[in-house]
C-alpha cells in the first residue's frame, strides 16, 4: 500500500509545533523560578526607648584666646642687634626678648649729663650772686634793679637745671628701652622682626606677642535669649556652673571651665553677646585661635524618653524613626524631638518607653517590611557618641 505524504502540510505544521514547544519551556522555567524561596529579611540592630532624668545642654562654638595678650613693641627707634628668646617658649616677666643698638642712646645720655653739669654750674653761680646782691640792696648799696636781676637769674638757672635733669632722665629711659623685656609671664610668639631691622617705626611696630595661657579664655557668642535664660537660672551662681570643652578632634577636654564675664553690650547687627569662660591649661596645651565647642548643662529634664541620635532621620523638615514591633515588622513613625544629651535625642512625642527603634541599618528599611532584629549597644554605653554630641550627627535623607 502506498502512503502519500503531503510535504507542504508538514512544512506548515512543524514551525507551529516548535513555537508551542518553546512557549511551554519558557512557562516551565517561569513556574520553577516562582517556586524559589523569598530573600531573607534584612538584619537590623534595634535599641529600646529608655526613660530617665537627663541634663539639657546648651552648646556653642568658641574661640580660645590668651588670658593676657601683650604686644611687644620697640619704644625707641633703632637697629635690632639681638634676639634673646626662643620662639614659642615660655618667658618670664622682665626677661629681655630683644636688644637695640645702644650706642646712639648712650651718647645722648652723656650729652644730656654734660648739659646738666653746665646748668648746675650756672645755678651755683646765680645763687652766689643773689646771696651777695640781696643784702647790699637792703642797705641801698646796689639798686633794686640789680637785686631783681640777680633773683631772676637764680630762678632761671634753677629752671634750666630742672629741664636738664629731665633730659637726663629721658635719656636714661631711652637707653633702658634698648632692652625690650616681657611685661608678663607667658608663651612668646614668632618674631616679626629680624636682626638688623630698623624697629620702632610704623612699618615694624610689633616685634612679637606674649600670651598668658593658664588659665586660657574661651569666647562664645550667645544669643540674647540664651543670655537672659542663663542669667535668670544662675543668678548669683554663675561661677559654680561647670563648662565642658570639646576640641577640634571631638575629644572632651579633661579640665572643666567656669564663667568669667559677659561683654558690656549685645551686638546690634548679630543680636548676640560675647561671653568669656576660663579653662585651666596646665602645660599650655591650648593655644589662642583654636576653635572648640563649649557646652553647659542648665536644666534637668525629668522622665525624658531617649533614643540614639543615629536612630532619628530627617525628612523634609520633620523627624522620624523606624519602630520594630513584636512581629519584627517595621513601622515608620513621625516624632517630635527635643534637646540632645550625651549622644542621645530626647523624644517629646511619638514614642513610648520600651518600644524598639532601629539604630543600625535604618537606610534599608521601609514601612511594613519584615526584618531580622538584633540588639544594639544600649545608649548609656555609647561612649564614643557621648564624646561627640554634635548636631550634625543627625542622618538626613
Amino acid at each position: 500500500m502506498t502512503v502519500l505524504v503531503n510535504t507542504r502540510k508538514i512544512k506548515k505544521i512543524v514551525p507551529a509545533y516548535l513555537f508551542l514547544l518553546c512557549l511551554l519551556t519558557a512557562l516551565g522555567a517561569a513556574c520553577s523560578g516562582s517556586q524559589k524561596a523569598a530573600p531573607p529579611a534584612p538584619g537590623v540592630e534595634t535599641v529600646a526607648v529608655i526613660k530617665k532624668d537627663v541634663p539639657v545642654y546648651s552648646e556653642w562654638v568658641g574661640t580660645t584666646d590668651g588670658l593676657v595678650n601683650a604686644t611687644i613693641r620697640a619704644q625707641v627707634t633703632g637697629y635690632l642687634v639681638k634676639q634673646n628668646y626662643t620662639e614659642g617658649a615660655l618667658v618670664k616677666k622682665g626677661q629681655v626678648l630683644f636688644e637695640i643698638d645702644q650706642r646712639p642712646f648712650a651718647a645722648a645720655l652723656e650729652e644730656a649729663q654734660g648739659v646738666l653739669a653746665r646748668q648746675e654750674a650756672r645755678w651755683v653761680q646765680a645763687k652766689a650772686d643773689r646771696g651777695r646782691i640781696v643784702p647790699l640792696a637792703e642797705i641801698n648799696a646796689v639798686s633794686k634793679k640789680d637785686r631783681d636781676a640777680a633773683i631772676g637769674a637764680e630762678l632761671s638757672a634753677a629752671a634750666d637745671v630742672r629741664a636738664a635733669r629731665a633730659a637726663v632722665d629721658k635719656a636714661h629711659v631711652d637707653l633702658g628701652f634698648t632692652k625690650i623685656i616681657s611685661p608678663i609671664d607667658g608663651i612668646a610668639g614668632i618674631a616679626k622682626a629680624q636682626i638688623g631691622d630698623l624697629v620702632g617705626t610704623g612699618q615694624s611696630a610689633e616685634l612679637t606677642m606674649v600670651s598668658t595661657l593658664d588659665p586660657i579664655k574661651v569666647y562664645i557668642s550667645v544669643s540674647e535669649q540664651e543670655y537672659l535664660n542663663f542669667m535668670r537660672q544662675l543668678a548669683g551662681r554663675e561661677q559654680e556652673i561647670p563648662f565642658d570643652l570639646f576640641l577640634a578632634d571631638g575629644s572632651l577636654y579633661p579640665q572643666q571651665g567656669r564663667f568669667a564675664f559677659a561683654d558690656r553690650q549685645v551686638g546690634v547687627k548679630t543680636g548676640t553677646i560675647t561671653v568669656a569662660t576660663l579653662f585651666p591649661n596646665p602645660g599650655n596645651m591650648l593655644r589662642p585661635g583654636q576653635f572648640a565647642r563649649v557646652r553647659v548643662a542648665l536644666t534637668v529634664k525629668k522622665d525624658a524618653l531617649l533614643v540614639p541620635q543615629r536612630s532619628v532621620t530627617e525628612l523634609q523638615g520633620g523627624y522620624q524613626v523606624a519602630v520594630v514591633d513584636q512581629d519584627a515588622t517595621v513601622h515608620i513613625r513621625p516624632v517630635k524631638t527635643g534637646e540632645r544629651s550625651d549622644g542621645l535625642w530626647i523624644i517629646n512625642e511619638g514614642l513610648a518607653e520600651g518600644e524598639r527603634v532601629v539604630a543600625e541599618g535604618i537606610q534599608k528599611v521601609k514601612e511594613g517590611m519584615k526584618v531580622n532584629p538584633k540588639p544594639f549597644a544600649p545608649p548609656n554605653n555609647m561612649s564614643a557618641q557621648q564624646a561627640k554630641p554634635a548636631p550634625d550627627s543627625v542622618q538626613k535623607r
